[in-house]
């Protein structure tokens, strides 16, 4: 050989796997953002104590969220815009049962087949679902991790919630600064480069040596 090549760094190529059209069925064993409507009034008490599953609903027992900021945005029902608040959540699927007509024979029993999760297509056959929308059904809530909040009207108590969240070890405080991942549902290692010595993690976009 005439030279001697070094190589330090990478580029890695996006997954864009957790970001799913309208029609796209999640995938088992997957991290989604997905969100949550409620009322104002239940905001913090959400944020210091989590969620609690509803005990019924069209697809049983679980907690109802959608990737669909838009059908969360319309929860609770008949509540003024300036009483709701939609959070942003991250979501481990685990195993999803898609469930897309009405009397579906797992429609409620999904989580006793084995399913960690329920899915209703956009568009399905479900009569209930009067606008098209897409939603999912989570048995487990620790399988969901509060981010953020995605809307609400109060600018004020907007701020005030999401200093709430960062209090409770929660949101962008938890973020890795160097992957942007949420250390809560994806926890990994930040070392030093093996060749600059710079703080790296495995997840990061890129990294190029600064070593000269």
């Amino acid at each position: 050989m005439s030279g001697t090549v070094f190589f330090s760094g990478w580029k890695a190529v996006k997954d864009r796997s957790k970001t799913l059209t309208a029609d796209q069925e999640p995938t088992t064993g997957r991290v989604y953002t997905m969100y949550h409507g409620t009322h104002l009034k239940n905001a913090e008490t959400i944020i210091k104590n989590g969620f609690v599953p509803s005990k019924d609903g069209l697809l049983g027992p679980g907690m109802y969220i959608s990737r669909n900021i838009d059908k969360a945005k319309c929860y609770p029902p008949n509540t003024e815009k300036n009483e709701k608040v939609v959070f942003k959540l991250k979501v481990r699927v685990g195993k999803v049962k898609k469930i897309d007509c009405d009397h579906h024979p797992m429609q409620k029993s999904w989580h006793q087949n084995g399913y960690d999760c329920a899915w209703v297509p956009p568009h399905s056959k479900i009569s209930s679902i009067k606008s098209g929308r897409e939603e999912d059904c989570v048995w487990d809530p620790s399988r969901v991790t509060l981010i953020g909040v995605a809307c609400c009207v109060d600018d004020t108590k907007r701020k005030k919630l999401r200093r709430l969240i960062r209090s409770q070890g929660k949101g962008k405080d938890s973020d890795c600064d160097l992957c942007h991942q949420d250390l809560l549902v994806e926890p990994h290692d930040i070392q030093p480069c093996w060749d600059c010595g710079d703080r790296i993690c495995p997840f990061q976009d890129k990294h190029v040596c600064t070593r000269l």
